[in-house]
């Protein structure tokens, strides 16, 4: 089978290059799944530097969330059948034409979803749920202001608000992804963050601020954010996509009455083994009943890898891009 190897840990990709691999065998409790569609995310990205907190051995094959159709099942493995349709996901694996696969970590796929929609869901759908639902215990009416409102995790934060019941504020650095976001999900108002947004955001939300600030970009949105959060905000710390980790001065929360938040979807789910099944049991019964729906920006046959992984860390992208192997 033809798969993405990271043979070397390097800058601009330069460790990485599609292969002929032996394809893989299910062993007890496993299965082969046929890759039909493998969402990129950032963490995909930071693996082949060796940047992530998670580094695996080399060589390896990153691809954190696919979708495909049952090929082989491995001893002992029941409730599924060859030639089901699943969606599911690995720290490791997606970018490749087979990939092997814990049963207990597949669900089937939601009907109402494409293989490149079930692709692109996993992940960005249960971090934003861990963050809004169980870290910042969203309600009815909350303000909540999403900054890299355009990527696939930012995205995911803009349908699952406005599906929860909260007002949401989409940030962006850009006039055409916050038209194509009010577009897909019409959130309750845009801010173009150029040259600043506390005064736009406390005017939005009638001098108030954000009750819930969902940041996956860090750096000087992070800073500015401290600025514009209601007094017992929960401020989310989802990842760093501007490169640069923040601080804070501890005598803000204090004086602002805020948390921060940090928030790890998967760490979560490990930490809380039940809490996690409910987690993600949740997030696919929302899409199986249509109450969600994610967006996929541009679908890629493998060879073209390289142009996905650039349309993500040149913040290309309105969702999610795919690879289809």
């Amino acid at each position: 089978m033809r798969a993405l190897v990271v043979e070397s840990l390097a800058p601009d990709y330069a460790g990485c290059t599609v292969l002929e691999v032996p394809t893989p065998t299910p062993g007890p409790g496993q299965v082969l799944v046929r890759v039909c569609a493998a969402s990129v995310n950032f963490p995909d990205l930071l693996m082949t530097r060796g940047e992530y907190q998670f580094k695996p051995p080399l060589p390896f094959t990153p691809g954190l969330d696919l979708a495909g159709e049952i090929v082989v099942l491995g001893q002992g493995v029941s409730g599924f059948s060859v030639g089901d349709p699943v969606v599911g996901g690995a720290r490791l694996g997606g970018f490749a034409q087979y990939a092997v696969l814990d049963a207990e970590a597949l669900k089937p796929k939601p009907e109402r979803l494409s293989f490149a929609q079930a692709a692109a869901y996993g992940a960005a759908y249960l971090t934003a749920y861990v963050a809004l639902v169980r870290r910042a215990r969203i309600e009815p009416g909350d303000w909540v202001l999403v900054h890299g409102a355009a990527g696939g995790v930012g995205l995911a934060a803009v349908d699952l608000a406005r599906a929860l019941g909260a007002r949401v504020i989409a940030a962006s650095a850009s006039d055409d992804k916050l038209a194509a976001i009010q577009a897909l999900y019409a959130p309750d108002a845009v801010v173009n963050v150029t040259g600043g947004f506390r005064d736009q955001v406390k005017a939005i939300t009638g001098g108030r601020g954000a009750d819930i600030i969902y940041d996956p970009v860090g750096g000087d949105i992070f800073d500015e954010s401290v600025r514009c959060i209601a007094f017992d905000g929960r401020l989310l710390v989802i990842g760093f996509t501007s490169g640069r980790i923040p601080t804070v001065s501890v005598n803000m929360p204090l004086i602002k009455g805020f948390s921060v938040m940090g928030v790890r979807a998967g760490e979560y789910g490990r930490q809380f083994p039940e809490k996690g099944r409910e987690n993600g049991e949740t997030v696919w019964r929302m899409a199986d009943e249509g109450v969600i729906s994610p967006h996929v920006h541009a679908e890629l046959p493998l060879e073209r890898w390289r142009e996905a992984f650039d349309l993500l860390a040149e913040r290309k992208v309105v969702g999610k891009a795919v690879i289809v192997p």
